[in-house]
């Protein structure tokens, strides 16, 4: 039986009370509890105990983050959340240091990782259009693609050694909604990822 934990990492906004990203975190849900996995929650909105999450993190077999792309990041009370989960996690359970060891102290940083067999996923709904990435001729992402723009989010999970699953992402989510079709695509996502 996999072990996901699912983290949603919605902030609300007045434009954004959070109304897709727990949607689609339901439908996660019902979704892998179908195929017998069993699931965590955290909402970086709740109350949480620092060491609780990092024992979700070390339980997980998959850590799927569905968040809001809020000025092209996190919202802050993600950023507050990793930075409080994360640097506990540096004590020995995520990590076991940088990776660089005293006769190579400038090779292999971010290496000492622990969680190896540990996976991760990022679902991210975005107000941009799909075609504003992967085209050099668009004006702000000017071909970058929407990992190119999470690399730091990406760098994170890989800090602790975790390797990743291909990005959801749900396009133009506030001017040119497709919900229902964001739900087909993310079943059909989970079932060929997981």
């Amino acid at each position: 039986m996999k072990k996901i934990f699912i983290i949603n990492a919605h902030q609300p906004y007045p434009f954004s009370p959070g109304k897709l990203s727990a949607s689609l975190i339901e439908k996660m849900s019902m979704i892998l509890t179908e195929k017998g996995y069993s699931i965590k929650h955290t909402a970086v909105t709740d109350k949480y105990v620092v060491e609780e999450e990092v024992e979700k993190h070390m339980w997980a077999d998959v850590v799927i983050m569905q968040a809001p792309v809020n000025w092209m990041g996190l919202p802050w009370m993600a950023k507050k959340y990793i930075d409080e989960v994360y640097s506990a996690g540096m004590m020995g359970q995520l990590c076991t240091g940088d990776g660089r060891t005293s006769k190579e102290p400038k090779k292999n940083y971010g290496a000492g990782g622990v969680l190896k067999k540990t996976k991760y996923m990022l679902s991210l709904t975005f107000n941009a259009p799909k075609e504003a990435f992967g085209h050099p001729e668009e004006y702000l992402f000017q071909g970058k693609s929407v990992d190119d723009l999470w690399l730091p989010q990406h760098m994170n999970f890989r800090f602790f050694g975790m390797t990743p699953l291909e990005t959801f992402v749900c396009y133009d989510v506030l001017k040119n909604p497709r919900i229902e079709e964001d739900f087909t695509r993310l079943e059909q996502h989970l079932n060929k990822h997981l």
